[in-house]
């Protein structure tokens, strides 16, 4: 390894890779310097959180952005001598993690406030210092011809991806909230009938009727969070409705909507949201919203129901924007 210092940056000037230098102050070293800063912002997020799956995307951003930093912290020859780039396959891959997370979480429907968790306050923090890269990058390329478009577009989508992930993290932090809430009041209402027999504890009932239970407390809990009458919905294996409730002003069309959520989650074992992109005219499944007396829906809100991993019937949310419901039906799930 080089020493930590060289004395070569003394004059005020730093080097390229390509062997040229430039002043430490150039627009150029400005950009890869607040970009460096974005890392190591980052990498404070990813030690703050806990989800396992953004923690895998950040180390994934983070390696990105050393990819970035390299091009920018070239001249011509260095350039020239780069294995990596960044490419509109950076692009994509972050546009493709936000439609996954804003499918769960929903549309923004008001101003953030940074602070409702650690992790999620540093993604923020992160967020803010990759837009003071991108305002650089944008100033760096319109200031050199040989630059390219891609480097904007990825700092862009950049920061777009960690809002949506310091978002995702606080609807986590709010999910683990309410299923702790309704986990609590469950709990004591098992404690109150559990009874003992025989001088030991009756053992927990986990049958459909008790998990659908469980997890329409937890629905109802989001629901009146966000104000959003529902009808909740439970089938079991063979397509046969076992549970149901319907809230106070919840709409009438609703309740066909949701059980047949329910029944088209638990016949195709998938989300109703993911049957869309199968029945769509180019598609493996194209007519299938057209069958089974036409239960089959194709929007989402319904989830195949799984216990002890098999799949023992669906569930079915109906009543907000397809958001709503998904949301809804995610914090109905998260209970088990």
């Amino acid at each position: 390894m080089p020493n930590v210092y060289t004395r070569g940056g003394d004059k005020g000037e730093t080097g390229l890779f390509g062997s040229s230098r430039t002043p430490k102050d150039n627009i150029r070293v400005d950009a890869y310097g607040t970009m460096d800063e974005a890392n190591s912002a980052i990498g404070l997020a990813y030690s703050l959180c806990e989800d396992k799956d953004i923690k895998e995307i950040l180390h994934y951003l983070q390696k990105r952005i050393f990819v970035l930093g390299a091009e920018l912290a070239s001249d011509d020859k260095g350039k020239a001598m780069l294995a990596d780039r960044i490419s509109q396959a950076d692009v994509d891959y972050m546009e493709c993690t936000m439609e996954q997370y804003l499918a769960i979480i929903g549309p923004q429907k008001a101003f953030i406030i940074p602070g409702a968790s650690p992790a999620s306050a540093a993604l923020h923090v992160a967020r803010t210092v990759v837009r003071r890269g991108e305002r650089l990058i944008v100033k760096y390329n319109r200031e050199n011809e040989e630059s390219r478009p891609e480097l904007v577009k990825f700092v862009n989508r950049l920061s777009d991806t960690l809002f949506v992930l310091a978002r995702t993290v606080e609807f986590n932090g709010v999910v683990k909230e309410i299923v702790d809430r309704v986990k609590e009041k469950l709990n004591l209402l098992e404690t109150a009938q559990a009874g003992i027999v025989d001088g030991e504890a009756c053992e927990k009932d986990y049958s459909l009727l008790t998990l659908a239970k469980k997890m329409a407390a937890a629905a109802r809990v989001k629901a009146e969070e966000i104000n959003v009458p529902i009808v909740f919905s439970v089938v079991d294996s063979g397509g046969n409705l076992a549970y149901f409730e319907r809230m106070e002003d919840a709409l009438m069309v609703s309740i066909d909507i949701s059980v047949n959520k329910a029944y088209t989650a638990n016949a195709l074992k998938m989300s109703t949201d993911k049957v869309a992109n199968v029945v769509k005219e180019d598609g493996s499944l194209y007519g299938l919203q057209w069958t089974n007396n036409g239960r089959m829906v194709v929007f989402g809100g319904g989830y195949p129901l799984k216990h002890n991993g098999e799949i023992i019937g669906g569930i079915g949310v109906s009543g907000g924007s397809v958001d709503e419901d998904m949301i809804i039906a995610k914090s109905a799930l998260a209970v088990l």
